[in-house]
């Protein structure tokens, strides 16, 4: 196996979005151009150009140590607290360079929500992990922020499972019920674009079903992006897919097409359990 890795190591090079990945025409919401990432020397992320169509879902996958994870996060700047973190090229949203030295990140924060690998529920009550991101942005009308919460907890398909409930610390919920709880909180604030780190990976499989469910139900809304190791998952969620190898973008595209008829070697390799 390690032959076979080492003996294909991918150049570094630009992949181009393909026509089939915005099939109606659809704005781009997310782009990437030109990205490179380093910590300190290390190149983490090579020349990576990529475009993520609005209302979609897109699936990164790829093995541990590719470059993924830190992918996501240059959406939501949270790489920049990482010491020796830098970066070249463009991120945008909207059109816009979020790297650009105008740009809040506070207020960035609000238009792109994150969902991470393990639930990670404040030690408060359900209503106030969910009413949390509200209050710290100053919202004071109660009303607003209970009317906020409570849709925010039916969006992600919690709030009948808790509404008699909601002055329960949120920690005496179930792992599943955490994880769509911390959905709800990032929702509260009305973001328009939904990154999600592994989120189902700590969960057991019906779980794990709901949130593939819920994520299906949230494209109507909101623009998501998924890193996940679980195959199974980005073929049954995504409708887009991007492959990174090494720190390189391999190969993205139309998800059913990736998985039935990729158009590199590495990508077979790598979907058929050959190396990973």
């Amino acid at each position: 196996m390690d032959s076979e890795i080492t003996s294909q190591q991918p150049k570094t090079s630009q992949v181009e979005t393909k026509p089939k990945l915005n099939p109606n025409n659809r704005s781009f919401k997310l782009q990437a151009k030109n990205v490179d990432v380093f910590y300190n020397d290390f190149q983490a992320i090579k020349d990576i150009s990529l475009d993520i169509v609005e209302n979609s879902i897109t699936a990164f996958i790829g093995p541990s140590g590719c470059g993924k994870s830190t992918f996501l996060r240059l959406f939501n700047r949270m790489n920049d607290n990482i010491d020796g973190f830098h970066m070249n090229g463009k991120i945008l949203i909207d059109n816009k360079n979020i790297y650009d030295e105008s740009i809040k990140v506070e207020e960035l924060r609000k238009k792109v929500g994150m969902v991470f690998q393990k639930p990670n529920p404040f030690p408060k009550s359900i209503y106030e992990n969910v009413a949390y991101g509200l209050r710290i942005q100053g919202v004071k009308d109660e009303e607003f922020i209970e009317n906020r919460v409570i849709e925010s907890l039916k969006q992600a398909t919690l709030y009948s499972e808790i509404e008699d409930n909601l002055d329960k610390q949120a920690l005496s919920l179930s792992g599943g019920q955490q994880q769509r709880l911390c959905i709800a909180r990032a929702l509260a604030v009305k973001p328009s674009v939904l990154l999600m780190d592994e989120p189902t990976s700590a969960l057991d499989p019906i779980s794990s079903g709901k949130i593939e469910d819920l994520i299906h139900e949230l494209k109507k809304e909101f623009t998501i992006v998924i890193v996940t190791h679980n195959m199974q998952q980005a073929a049954r969620v995504s409708d887009n897919t991007a492959f990174l190898y090494m720190g390189n973008l391999v190969e993205y595209g139309d998800t059913q097409k990736i998985f039935t008829n990729p158009e590199k070697d590495r990508t077979q390799n790598y979907i058929t359990g050959r190396f990973g």
